[in-house]
């Protein structure tokens, strides 16, 4: 049985940022992976731990703290092909006025792919046709499940490559 990113993911649910001068181990760890001048938590650390995530099950990984570094790693593929366990999505942190994937210096959020969630439209011409789910950290303070316009999708990477048997 393959683990897959997406699984081992699953068992940091929950893990949140510490509020005040202390920080989650946890979390410091996986920012301190590649990033040793890191001293606390109350940084963006979603990219760190798709990085830890990457780093103990030997995938590739971007070993960098932005978001969008991850639109170099792994196989691109449409949204539409995307599977959890397989890929790491790409999003924009706000909304439409942000640059898009040519701009690798902008802010983003990355996590792994959990999932679509169809939303009907609420008029005619709503450009609303859903949202991705993403398992990320730094979604809240923690790692969870969260729901993001599919609008907001700058890239989706492969990160495992199917092998036959």
């Amino acid at each position: 049985m393959q683990i897959t990113g997406f699984d081992l993911a699953q068992r940091f649910i929950g893990t949140k940022e510490v509020a005040g001068p202390v920080s989650n181990a946890h979390i410091l760890a996986m920012l301190r992976l590649d990033n040793t001048w890191v001293e606390g938590d109350e940084i963006p650390w979603c990219s760190a731990l798709v990085n830890y995530i990457c780093w103990l099950l030997r995938l590739p990984r971007s070993k960098s703290l932005a978001a969008r570094s991850w639109l170099g790693v792994g196989i691109p593929i449409a949204l539409e092909q995307a599977r959890p366990g397989y890929d790491v999505v790409v999003l924009k942190r706000g909304g439409d006025h942000e640059p898009g994937p040519e701009i690798a210096a902008a802010p983003g959020h990355v996590g792994f792919f959990a999932g679509l969630e169809a939303r009907p439209r609420a008029t005619f011409g709503d450009p609303d046709t859903g949202r991705v789910l993403v398992l990320g950290g730094n979604q809240g303070d923690s790692v969870s499940v969260s729901p993001f316009p599919v609008t907001r999708v700058l890239g989706v990477r492969r990160l495992y490559v199917e092998q036959s048997a």
